[in-house]
């Protein structure tokens, strides 16, 4: 049994019909809302996709989290052992299964027989040069001689496109007449671009699926060719929002939360902190010192505008973040709303990456990376004279990003307001149309490959 597996992020069940290249499978197969897990991003939904098990579980608690051993705020790691549950592709390995993967997460160490993740490399003289790891060893080395270098400016950041998901799916129909394995699992980033920039209903995000269509089309007719199932599922439902919370502002006011003052901006020091945030979309991990006044901390939070919950303790549990990893508290944004990381009060002492696309060093999700700054003149030229900087050997700071992110329009992290607002299962088989868990992908993708209906 072949089975091909799309992620498709940002699609909401509202939007399948909008989309050509799903009407064959809406209506001759079956369509079901997702219950996401908390928080509805990224990392923690495909975990729960990979594991079938809850955060609680399988340990990612978010896009990105504070590890205490090493007090150490990390976003966007990809090993695989960071998961810390059995995967749907461990079972397949050990069942005989070839399994492919295209750029899920957690994709460094996966078991996949071939895969491909993105992983810039970094020279000593501060580059950063587009490209992409994978298995075997080869098979990134082989793929880009034949499509080029993946174009990483285009799969995040203010230049973020359809050239990158474009890459994946041209990168997917070489595995498939290639490698022919037996399930393959591909993740389309598109939708998530111009859904969080101008909002899920906007008209650019509308430009977006007809942008996707075809290259999705692509990828389902090259997959009915090779008698595969398909299915496609989303991670979240991205909803509009008007509004930042700045936690760590709050926190800092309060002099709750301490920085470290350097030559090149403040520093979120965790260390000085009694109190700090992990903000990543809708959601915030709250950690606290041992000699935090909690309850007067906890009902700040608590009051601040723009939180609709908080919760301590026992009640992580009740929304599967009884985990380790997770905060003392964490806090669920208000409809509208999301938490953005800044901490710094004077804008002249905001840290010199706050300026930059800088996944990796940025103590937080910043969705404010799709925008150049509109402050900035002539910000392309900006662009350009920086890149040609760097390629004279000239160290350079790539710094046209704004750090006002009041200009973001989407959102997600929340449960959805309804289910034509979630994220969406779609499988070219007859199924239960009534809503699943996202833990339930697990077992219904595992089933399929078993030969199981």
């Amino acid at each position: 049994m072949k089975q091909v597996v799309i992620i498709v992020a940002g699609l909401r069940k509202k939007d399948v019909g909008s989309l050509a290249s799903l009407a064959d499978i809406a209506t001759q197969g079956s369509v079901a809302a997702i219950v996401p897990p908390t928080p509805a991003v990224t990392c923690t939904s495909q975990a729960t996709f990979l594991t079938g098990q809850s955060p609680s579980v399988h340990g990612i608690v978010g896009n990105g989290w504070y590890h205490r051993d090493t007090r150490e705020i990390r976003f966007w790691l990809q090993p695989r052992d960071l998961i810390e549950a059995p995967t749907f592709i461990d079972c397949l390995q050990k069942e005989g299964f070839t399994v492919a993967n295209l750029f899920w997460w957690f994709n460094i160490g996966s078991g996949a027989r071939w895969s491909l993740t993105p992983r810039p490399e970094y020279p000593a003289d501060g580059r950063k040069i587009p490209s992409v790891y994978g298995e075997p060893a080869d098979l990134p080395v082989d793929m880009q001689k034949r499509l080029g270098r993946f174009p990483l400016f285009e799969f995040w950041g203010p230049l973020a496109g359809i050239g990158s998901t474009r890459w994946i799916v041209d990168a997917s129909l070489e595995v498939i007449e290639q490698q022919d394995p037996d399930l393959l699992m591909v993740y389309l980033p598109h939708l998530d671009y111009d859904h969080q920039r101008h909002g899920p209903d906007s008209p650019q995000a509308d430009r977006a699926m007809r942008e996707l269509d075809p290259e999705l089309g692509r990828l389902l007719d090259a997959s009915r060719r090779q008698g595969a199932d398909l299915m496609v599922l989303s991670e979240y439902g991205i909803e509009e929002v008007d509004r930042p919370v700045f936690v760590n502002r709050e926190l800092a006011r309060r002099g709750e939360l301490g920085v470290q003052v350097t030559s090149h901006g403040d520093l979120l020091d965790v260390h000085r902190s009694k109190a700090f945030a992990v903000c990543d979309h809708q959601l915030a991990h709250v950690h606290l010192s041992a000699d935090a006044d909690r309850t007067t901390i906890c009902n700040v939070l608590a009051d601040l505008d723009g939180v609709e919950r908080l919760l301590e303790g026992d009640q992580l549990g009740s929304i599967g973040l009884a985990h380790r990893r997770s905060g003392d508290v964490v806090l669920l944004a208000e409809p509208g709303c999301w938490f953005a990381y800044p901490w710094w009060l004077d804008e002249s002492r905001a840290p010199d990456f706050a300026r930059t696309v800088d996944i990796h060093r940025k103590p937080g999700y910043d969705p404010a990376e799709l925008f150049l700054d509109p402050e900035l003149r002539w910000p392309r030229w900006r662009v350009a004279r920086r890149l040609i900087q760097r390629k004279l050997g000239m160290r350079s700071l790539l710094d046209v990003i704004s750090t006002d992110p009041s200009m973001v329009r989407g959102s997600h992290g929340r449960l959805p307001a309804s289910e034509d607002h979630g994220p969406v299962l779609l499988r070219s088989w007859g199924a239960q149309e009534t809503a699943v868990l996202a833990s339930e992908v697990h077992d219904e993708i595992l089933g399929r490959m078993r030969g199981g209906s």
